[in-house]
């Protein structure tokens, strides 16, 4: 799309935006169910389209995909009139005849930017909170995962595009965009272009989200249940071929129950994939050849326990998971996002925290442990946005659990009732009376004024 073409299409929305269209609680309401009813129709369309990009399963992409977004969609229409009321806050007596309270208004017009590793969800999860805000969206995605934009593209064109509508192009697009001023920016993808976003907004004063990601350690400590630890870390690492960036990046196990995980968790990835993965419908391909190439080389590290066959040119590489891993080696030095899973093990506790700690603050940390007093220590001694104990990657999947990073691995919240928190802005109301008005604030001031205003505002 043209540069004119889009300033033509932002003119648009902005012009629509001013109508105060979206304002209106049952508009947006008749928008969200369309938008339910149109993924609906097309959700079959939607798993063959992530299936010719990238080899995702049918049941991830339902999973993580389509009734991800559903459900959301679901919670946002059933909660949406009551999110959307003003709420009373209480008023100090210095305000004595006045009332408060909060009131959530859109932002205006927001850009969300979305990236190709779950390409329908991260395009629509806060398209749907924008939308339910009463915000007007220009929705940018990547164009790695071509399959799927088109269908995406297909299900915005059933909606107004004064309303919302979707930008096709590549870098030189999304830098025009970044150019203009949005009321708010929301942007999934690597921590690098997360700092290209940022700094762009900056420039006009924009507010943004970033969701971006981070090494995520997993931990096991010696009185884990292993046979569920195994099997759920494998899950949770394996799923989309573990181009996912709240996946356990890489496993930090007691010495001695290191060689009976690694038996365990092989005999876990046997059984989802069998002897050959490559021919498995079950496991995902990644997302070009350069990436597969790229995981190839760190897999030179440590020791290859089970795994570690490749197919460039076909973007492939098996379930793999590397022992003997040092915390210097170049598996651990920055996010894999492939399948390939380095297993460091450590003696006592402190070498945990000191390893986790090399690295930035990551978006999710995992423990398997049944000791309650360790558990809370390792979360009060750790940073992340999100974090899960026996289990890993399924906490994103409650609308009641705000997803998202701190510091190098993001910035903002969303999922559920969040979502529309972050695309609205919080509007603080005083109502004065106007029955009569104090002198005790107006010049000229007094020492008996004073200490009455000393007094009320202790």
């Amino acid at each position: 799309m043209e540069n004119e073409e889009i300033r033509s299409v932002i003119e648009r929305q902005k012009r629509f935006f001013a109508t105060g269209a979206t304002l209106d609680i049952s508009y947006r309401l008749e928008m969200l169910k369309k938008l339910r009813l149109i993924i609906i129709d097309h959700e079959q369309d939607i798993v063959d389209a992530i299936w010719k990009d990238f080899h995702k399963p049918e049941f991830e992409v339902i999973a993580t995909e389509t009734r991800f977004v559903i459900k959301e969609l679901n919670y946002a229409i059933k909660h949406l009139r009551s999110w959307s009321r003003s709420g009373r806050v209480r008023t100090p007596i210095v305000h004595f005849m006045s009332h408060s309270y909060v009131k959530p208004q859109p932002y205006g017009q927001v850009l969300v930017l979305s990236p190709w590793n779950f390409p329908f969800q991260l395009a629509f999860m806060p398209l749907i909170g924008a939308l339910a805000a009463g915000n007007c969206v220009i929705l940018k995605v990547s164009r790695q995962a071509a399959c799927i934009a088109d269908v995406m593209e297909h299900i915005i064109s059933h909606f107004p595009p004064e309303l919302m509508a979707m930008i096709n192009g590549g870098h030189s697009v999304s830098d025009y965009l970044l150019d203009q001023k949005f009321d708010y920016i929301f942007f999934t993808g690597s921590c690098r272009v997360g700092k290209l976003v940022m700094k762009k907004a900056a420039e006009n004063l924009i507010p943004v989200s970033l969701e971006l990601g981070g090494k995520n350690p997993c931990v096991i400590a010696a009185d884990a249940r292993l046979d569920f630890a195994a099997r759920r870390i494998a899950w949770g690492k394996f799923l989309n071929a573990g181009q996912t960036c709240v996946c356990p990046d890489y496993v930090l196990i007691d010495k001695k129950i290191r060689d009976k995980f690694l038996e365990l968790i092989t005999k876990e990835i046997l059984s989802f994939y069998g002897e050959n993965p490559e021919m498995s419908n079950d496991f995902a391909r990644l997302i070009n050849p350069d990436t597969a190439k790229r995981l190839a080389e760190l897999m030179k590290g440590g020791n290859i326990v089970t795994g570690g066959v490749t197919n460039i040119e076909k973007s492939y590489i098996s379930p793999t998971v590397v022992r003997d891993v040092r915390p210097e080696d170049p598996l651990m030095q920055d996010e894999i996002f492939g399948p390939v899973l380095p297993v460091v093990d450590f003696e006592d506790f402190e070498e945990v925290y000191e390893i986790i700690e090399k690295n930035p603050k990551p978006l999710a940390t995992y423990i398997f442990s049944r000791n309650r007093k360790l558990i809370r220590t390792f979360l009060s001694r750790t940073q992340a946005g999100t974090a899960s104990v026996n289990d890993t990657v399924m906490q994103i999947a409650s609308p009641y659990l705000p997803y998202g990073g701190v510091g190098s691995s993001g910035i903002g919240r969303y999922h559920g009732k969040r979502s529309f928190d972050t695309f609205s802005n919080h509007r603080s109301v005083l109502v004065k009376s106007n029955l009569f008005d104090l002198p005790l604030r107006y010049p000229p001031y007094s020492d008996i004024k004073t200490r009455i205003v000393s007094f009320f505002l202790r």
